[in-house]
């Protein structure tokens, strides 16, 4: 295997969208493929990290994000207003509604009737009755 197909922990990392620890705790608990140098360091093969690509992700560059209370979902709403982006996926018959930069908007091209993925990030969680 040629050194071009391998990739150090740090630009694996980089390719898959996750930070550099996580990666390494990857390596660790044996869940990602890798071969070891000589001198006993990772080097990663360019075909491992093709499970970790989202499915239709034609090159590596494609982002993957390490949170877990992720929700699919199609964009009905997308307004840009000024600084600031209002950004509406519908989740089955429910409404998630985030407030983003336009710049966040423009980048990630986002319009209505695409799929998109709403990433909740919160240090607690409630539930309640309808």
């Amino acid at each position: 295997m040629s050194s071009s197909t391998l990739l150090t922990p740090r630009q694996a990392a980089e390719k898959l969208g996750i930070s550099y620890p996580a990666l390494k705790h990857w390596i660790l608990a044996g869940r990602i493929q890798t071969i070891k140098t000589p001198g006993g360091h990772h080097r990663i093969p360019v075909s491992a990290l093709q499970e970790f690509l989202p499915t239709g992700s034609a090159h590596l560059g494609a982002s993957r994000i390490s949170g877990r209370n992720q929700l699919v979902g199609s964009l009905v709403e997308v307004k840009i207003d000024g600084l600031l982006a209002k950004v509406v996926l519908a989740i089955g018959d429910q409404r998630i509604t985030a407030i983003i930069t336009a710049d966040a908007v423009r980048e990630l091209e986002l319009k209505p009737g695409e799929q998109a993925i709403a990433l909740i990030k919160a240090t607690e969680v409630m539930i309640g009755r309808p």
